[in-house]
């Protein structure tokens, strides 16, 4: 089950009747700042209202953020996030959600770039937000974070609002310029778009270009992207920590965990599958049922289970050349809504290679021949 953010605005309401279109199970998570006086109430009884017209779950909490903000001598901006991200670990901890996801959009992932860029930053600002990365706390660094909206920008979710017939809160803080956030998006943004209509989604390909040719350019070792959500095991004859199923082991690219008895697991869409390694003898069938993959354990070696991020690319079964994964999402109509939450098996050699998308299909290095001798069968459960 995944626990959504959601403070009332029109993102966060997009997100929320989006995974509710779904239909898998999810919460939400409200938080009360106490900013804004009567409106923070009133935004508060507005998602109350809201999940229990739904029939979900709905955690709230309030939080004395100026006292927090002076006591740690940090912005206002800086111990709202603080604040609501350990309360989001400590609920997966509590209740058992396997991963938070928030409504960051195309716009903020925009505005981030140049406020980054305002203050100094290095590779990594300049690639911009994930659409899968893990909570931003010490505490809780293993949680996995989803941003499913971070392809869309604020005029496509208005649109998508307005066809829903969805009713919102508006934060009139918004308009105010006081944050730094706030004076990029009514300041200096509508110079921007006065030279180019388009640059939200200009400038969220020019990260997306970054991060692979960051990916590309860098030696192997030298630069090690942020992680992506991993939900599953870490395989693999390599050098890893011994464990028992369900143990915690550090490894490449993230925390996972490491299971070698093939424990079933689950992705953030709540899709079960499993992963088995058998001898193989070269007789049975290839071909297998819809849903089953199987690849060469031999030529898979050691490998991870993860989440898109810019740069990875595969090498489609019987295909002439490699193809950046963004590609494939393209080619067989993924919506970013469903990539954010594919399941992806990389190699530990190179994080950005990935070996299977599970459900869908292998990369051509791995596939299975007469010399085979062992393989890894991934089998998506049908509901």
């Amino acid at each position: 089950m995944i626990l959504l953010a959601v403070s009332g605005g029109i993102d966060s309401i997009c997100l929320a009747h989006k995974v509710r279109l779904e239909g898998g199970p999810f919460a939400i998570a409200h938080c009360n700042f106490r900013l804004r006086g009567k409106e923070s109430d009133a935004d508060e009884a507005f998602v109350r209202a809201w999940a229990d017209k739904a029939g979900v779950r709905c955690h709230v909490k309030a939080f004395d953020t100026e006292a927090f903000a002076s006591a740690e001598g940090i912005s206002i901006e800086m111990a709202a996030r603080r604040l609501r991200y350990r309360w989001f670990g400590e609920l997966c901890k509590e209740f058992g959600y396997e991963a938070v996801a928030v409504a960051h959009n195309a716009n903020d992932n925009a505005e981030t770039l140049i406020l980054n860029l305002l203050r100094g930053t290095g590779l990594k600002g300049i690639t911009g937000m994930k659409a899968s990365a893990f909570i931003p706390d010490p505490l809780y660094g293993d949680i996995p974070l989803l941003r499913p909206l971070l392809g869309m920008t604020r005029e496509e979710i208005l649109a998508f609002a307005k066809e829903q017939g969805l009713s919102w809160r508006e934060d009139a803080s918004n308009a105010s310029n006081d944050f730094k956030r706030n004076k990029i998006r009514n300041l200096v943004f509508p110079v921007f778009r006065e030279i180019n209509p388009s640059f939200v989604q200009t400038l969220n390909r020019d990260m997306e270009r970054f991060a692979e040719e960051i990916g590309a350019s860098v030696p192997s070792g030298a630069f090690i992207p942020e992680p992506v959500a991993t939900l599953g095991r870490i395989r693999g004859r390599g050098p890893l920590p011994e464990a028992v199923g369900g143990a915690r082991a550090e490894g490449p690219k993230g925390i996972g965990i490491y299971a070698p008895d093939g424990t079933k697991t689950k992705c953030p869409r709540m899709q079960e599958f499993s992963v088995t390694e058998e001898p193989w003898d070269g007789t049975a069938e290839v071909k297998q049922p819809e849903g089953v993959l199987i690849m060469d354990a031999d030529k898979a070696g050691e490998w991870f289970e993860g989440h898109w991020e810019s740069g990875d690319w595969i090498k489609p079964l019987g295909a002439p050349g490699r193809k950046k994964m963004q590609d494939w999402f393209t080619d067989h109509h993924i919506p970013a809504w469903e990539k954010a939450g594919m399941v992806l098996l990389k190699s530990a050699r190179d994080k950005s290679h990935v070996l299977a998308v599970v459900g869908h299909c292998i990369d051509h290095s791995v596939r299975v021949t007469r010399f085979t001798r062992r393989i890894i069968r991934i089998s998506v459960k049908n509901d």
